[in-house]
């Protein structure tokens, strides 16, 4: 029986020449990852377990990236954990202010991340680096711990299901509303602990940008994973980025998938998550038939759309414009880097001149930290992956996810819109 991309890469990872969905393993990890909020957890629980030392300090990645800057003495404190232990143990990939980035926008980016990867992370969105071709996915702190310590971790192999893109999308339609259409197709639970296979000739047409924001809302259908073949796009974004050798694995003709799906990119329009879930989608045309949604807030960034192709998306819709009167709209580049690059091309002046303030970056409002917590009844369009109660802020506010084009739109005009409305 042939193997998916996914179990191609667990099972060199396990040593295995053959291995099946359902099947549990024990695998090697090549990177093992974790924020400020999950690594404090982890630490405690590798000194409940006595052991002395990581089991490899070029392996593990620690980024403070959720509070910070740190927002209260709490947050400072978690930090200060992480920051000290990762002292101890040399640890050598720890990024904190000023050289450091939203997670997994920062690790592709410092070339942590390459195809062939077995990853876990202690933060849902690890999933992000299937982009590359890895097989990255989110643990709880206990198999962090265990990760950091030993260097393996026990998974039950997915199945998978492939998704067939065709097409290119049209002007305005991005890797955001591709993720968010699939996920109102299927629904949250549509992929439950399954590998996200996307294929297709419509896959030449995504950008590298495109390809991490869809892998990083694999698990907001459920999925235990997303993936990417490795084409030429992906090995130049490596070779640039990274020293560190790939392999690139390739599903066999006759892998089985649970379910197929076909999507014609040509044929998306912009897409809405409404509250409160991502699965309640509307495209824009729908939208344009229901009486305009006004809002409060607009944020701009996160590990799904903070990159650089979506800064310069928001700014080329906001550019000679300015946000609607009373409008909140926070601009929060994903990496120091992409910042700089932001400034360097004239982006960050444009959002200043047009009403929006620029942050250094955090996680900060993706999950109601700080930086931009909504009040009751207070709505938010944001390019952000959750709209849950809650998540944002008050359990009465309401979270509206969309792409950086119909949130930059929207902040102009107050309500959901779209660039193509604009004047």
């Amino acid at each position: 029986m042939g193997m998916t991309m996914t179990q191609k890469i667990l099972a060199q990872a396990a040593g295995l020449t053959q291995v099946q969905a359902g099947q549990l393993i024990e695998a090697q990890l090549d990177l093992v990852l974790g924020n400020d909020i999950t690594s404090p957890v982890a630490i405690k629980e590798m000194d409940k377990m006595k052991v002395q030392g990581v089991f490899d300090k070029d392996k593990i990645a620690l980024v403070p990236d959720h509070f910070v800057p740190n927002k209260d003495i709490k947050s400072a404190e978690h930090c200060k954990c992480v920051r000290e232990f990762a002292r101890r143990n040399e640890i050598t990939n720890y990024f904190e202010v000023g050289e450091m980035g939203i997670e997994h926008a920062l690790l592709p980016e410092k070339g942590l991340t390459v195809a062939g990867d077995v990853i876990i992370g202690a933060d849902s969105h690890t999933c992000t680096y299937g982009a590359l071709g890895a097989f990255s996915t989110g643990v709880g702190s206990t198999d962090m711990a265990a990760g950091m310590a030993t260097g393996k971790a026990w998974f039950k192999v997915p199945a998978a299901i492939k998704f067939n893109l065709t097409g290119k999308p049209a002007e305005w339609v991005s890797g955001k509303d591709v993720i968010l259409h699939i996920i109102g197709r299927i629904g949250v639970d549509g992929a439950l602990y399954k590998s996200m296979e996307f294929v297709g000739d419509g896959i030449a047409n995504l950008s590298m940008d495109d390809r991490f924001t869809i892998a990083n809302m694999a698990i907001e259908a459920g999925g235990k994973n997303g993936i990417f073949p490795v084409d030429e796009k992906a090995i130049a974004y490596m070779e640039e980025h990274s020293k560190r050798p790939y392999k690139v694995f390739e599903a066999d003709p006759d892998a089985q998938y649970d379910a197929e799906y076909t999507i014609d990119l040509s044929t998306l329009r912009p897409t809405v998550a409404f509250p409160h879930l991502p699965e309640n989608t509307h495209t824009i045309d729908e939208i344009h038939e229901m009486e305009p949604i006004v809002i409060d807030q607009v944020v701009i960034g996160s590990c799904t759309n903070g990159r650089i192709d979506d800064l310069r998306t928001a700014a080329k819709v906001l550019a000679g414009r300015h946000v609607a009167k009373g409008m909140r709209c926070i601009v929060i580049p994903a990496t120091q880097s992409i910042y700089m690059q932001a400034m360097e091309e004239g982006l960050l002046k444009t959002f200043i001149e047009a009403g929006a303030v620029v942050s250094t970056p955090t996680c900060g409002p993706c999950l109601g930290g700080y930086m931009g917590i909504l009040a009751e009844g207070e709505r938010c369009v944001s390019t952000t992956n959750r709209n849950f109660v809650g998540r944002m802020g008050h359990v009465k506010s309401e979270i509206y996810l969309a792409s950086p084009a119909v949130a930059a739109a929207s902040a102009i005009t107050g309500k959901i819109s779209c660039p193509c409305e604009l004047k």
